[in-house]
């Protein structure tokens, strides 16, 4: 049982694994007809599904699933709530296959549904209204085409739907699964909206937006429920991103949901995710939008889930994080984020006004245990404005604090108030952790993210640096006891760091993070290669342009490596199909002979990222053994058998 500290005195050392292991729950979600529910719970060390009636607990439950190795994130009901489909790959490489189970057979073996060669891969599934019995699913069966096939989930039948005619085109499918928008990159990576005819295929131009303040496509982009409009997230004339109807006729343009200082969210079309939208599950129509602030906020636009979201407020002083209905939105399961209390959620039935609550997926945890995050702003040496969360230790004076600078991936992703593992462990150990959305990051307009144009290992490592020295001078960072951490482009900043200043940080951990810009740009899955013109190509340049290359590779800590010096710990999954191993072997390997500290670790049963629990606590413990050595904060003693 964990002990409420007092806010005068630290609380106790949480164990590695208490914040890294499976949650005990997870995931719900309700039936369409509304009787049951199925969620992710432990089961043969990893995660399955599993599922319940409505008014049973736990102990009534059926696992219906039996991953034994990866675990299961990502599951959909089909329509008729008779089945459940799922997301697998294999040891994470990111070749996703689409699998049925059926919950009322639940010893039967999982269906593949869509059995394809090595690199090929589902990368979406949607609900086929029109085909009853059968389901959407975008996949590149041609390698370098991400093309929609209509499963039938019975028989696993699977019909192309939709062929891309370019790889950077693609289409907009109504309810009916026709195309209805046809979307085609210009040549100057403009995006471009073309309306589809039904009856005779012909496409006709009635929109244009532009390229590099989309750096990962139009977000959102879909078709209203009525097949007259679409969509879109746009800047229009504003510097927010707002969310846009534009007319499948005319081309007008007409506001749907705008908040002035804040911008649309867009890190929601990226699963596990808090959505961007929320969905009407009776109607297709958008009945919330999710805007980024100190606290998220939720914009809603619908009168009937006004009165339910009323009644959902009084649950949680956190935000809504997930929403799921049945088909007559009456009966809802839902979950909230909170800095301190992680996914909460409630089931509610808005036909009597009754709700419970479902689960915690860290019971273990006391909320009053854990840190408070906190919003920030100060500007950059340029003067841009930069926002960011700042989390302090409990029952610690916050003053010369050790810092850890946690530097989020993507680059075009942001940093948001919620309850983040990584962050309370660290803060748990005694650490002030400071997240600033550095420029690049999504979410804080169209100027604050263009402006990461030409600054990879420029101007946005120069904001990771005013960030921490204004904790240094507000009195919360120890300047000797500073260190850099951040996985993926969050890795790569971290390499950054410790070559383009090497006496700035105490520690670095670099995690599944890029050392040459080039080689990854190279090394990335063809059909990603396609849509690069708005990102990388943009941002950083083409390694196939020798004065680009020069650039880039000007830019890539593998051509500074020789100036590191500050002690490294490195982590890498060995099926990473986005950054590959090569790019953390070339850094380990020139260090190694020189004699600078760095501990190595390898997960052969990873990919972009640690998945398995036991891979989660390695990594972690790792962490915890490299910053109390080189910043002095707390640890626990770890028996023989914790050890590396």
């Amino acid at each position: 049982m964990t002990v409420v500290p007092n806010r005068e005195t630290p609380p106790e050392l949480f164990d590695v694994a208490e914040f890294f292991a499976d949650p005990v729950f997870s995931g719900a979600s309700i039936s369409p007809d509304g009787t049951r529910i199925a969620y992710l719970a432990p089961r043969y060390g990893r995660t399955n599904v599993w599922v319940r009636g409505i008014t049973d607990e736990h102990e009534d439950a059926v696992c219906v699933t039996h991953d034994d190795r990866r675990g299961i994130k990502t599951y959909y009901w089909t329509d008729d709530s008779r089945r459940l489909l799922y997301l697998q790959d294999t040891d994470g490489n990111e070749d996703w296959h689409l699998y049925r189970v059926d919950p009322d057979a639940p010893d039967g073996p999982a269906v593949d549904l869509t059995p394809m060669p090595p690199g090929s891969r589902v990368f979406a599934v949607e609900p086929a209204k029109s085909f009853p019995g059968s389901v959407f699913a975008w996949m590149n069966r041609r390698p370098l085409f991400v093309d929609l096939f209509r499963i039938d989930v019975a028989t696993g039948e699977t019909t192309p739907h939709l062929e891309r005619p370019a790889p950077t085109d693609t289409f907009l499918v109504d309810r009916a699964g026709a195309a209805a928008f046809y979307i085609a990159q210009a040549d100057d990576g403009a995006h471009e909206f073309y309306a589809v005819d039904r009856d005779t295929g012909d496409k006709r131009l009635v929109h244009r937006l532009g390229g590099p303040e989309h750096p990962v496509g139009v977000l959102p982009a879909l078709v209203t429920p009525d097949g007259t409009g679409l969509l879109l997230g746009s800047y229009q004339d504003s510097d927010d991103l707002r969310l846009v109807r534009i007319d499948r006729e005319t081309g007008a343009e007409t506001v749907v949901a705008a908040v002035d200082g804040h911008s649309l969210c867009t890190m929601g079309m990226t699963p596990g995710l808090p959505p961007s939208l929320f969905l009407s599950e009776r109607t297709g129509a958008v009945i919330a939008a999710r805007f980024v602030g100190d606290r998220p906020r939720i914009e809603i636009l619908d009168p009937h889930f006004a009165e339910v979201h009323a009644a959902l407020a009084t649950l949680s002083d956190g935000v809504l994080h997930t929403v799921s209905s049945d088909a007559t939105e009456q009966r809802w399961v839902v979950s909230f984020i909170h800095d301190r209390d992680p996914g909460a959620t409630w089931f509610y039935d808005h036909s009597t006004g009754a709700s419970r609550l479902l689960f915690r997926p860290y019971p273990h945890l006391v909320p009053d245990a854990l840190a408070p995050m906190t919003p920030v702003e100060f500007p950059a040496r340029d003067g841009l404005g930069l926002h960011a969360f700042l989390t302090l230790p409990v029952g610690v004076a916050p003053e010369k604090l050790p810092l850890v600078l946690l530097v989020h991936g993507g680059p075009w992703l942001h940093d948001t108030w919620g309850y983040g593992p990584a962050v309370q462990f660290l803060a748990n150990r005694g650490y002030a952790v400071l997240q600033v959305n550095f420029r690049g990051s999504s979410g804080y307009g169209r100027r604050h993210l263009t402006a990461a144009v030409g600054e990879f290992a420029g101007k946005m490592h120069d904001d990771l640096i005013d960030a921490a020295d204004w904790a240094v001078a507000r009195g919360y960072a120890d300047p000797d006891r500073i260190a850099i951490a951040g996985g993926s482009y969050g890795g790569y900043a971290a390499l950054v760091g410790v070559t383009v200043t090497p006496d700035y940080f105490a520690a670095a951990v670099d995690y599944v993070g890029i050392s040459d810009l080039a080689n990854f740009m190279r090394t990335l899955p063809p059909f990603v290669r396609a849509a690069m013109a708005n990102n990388w190509y943009r941002y950083v340049g083409d390694p196939a342009d020798p004065a680009q290359e020069a650039d880039i590779l000007a830019r890539s800590p593998i051509t500074m490596v020789d100036r590191i010096r500050t002690p490294l710990l490195v982590a890498q999954g060995a099926n990473d199909v986005r950054v590959v191993q090569q790019e953390s072997d070339n850094i380990v390997a020139p260090l190694r002979e020189r004699g600078v500290p760095v501990e190595y670790l390898v997960a052969d049963d990873e990919g972009h990222g640690f998945e398995n629990p036991e891979n989660q606590v390695r990594l972690f413990r790792a962490i915890e053994r490299h910053f109390a050595e080189y910043l002095g904060g707390r640890r626990t003693v770890e028996s023989p058998s914790q050890g590396e």
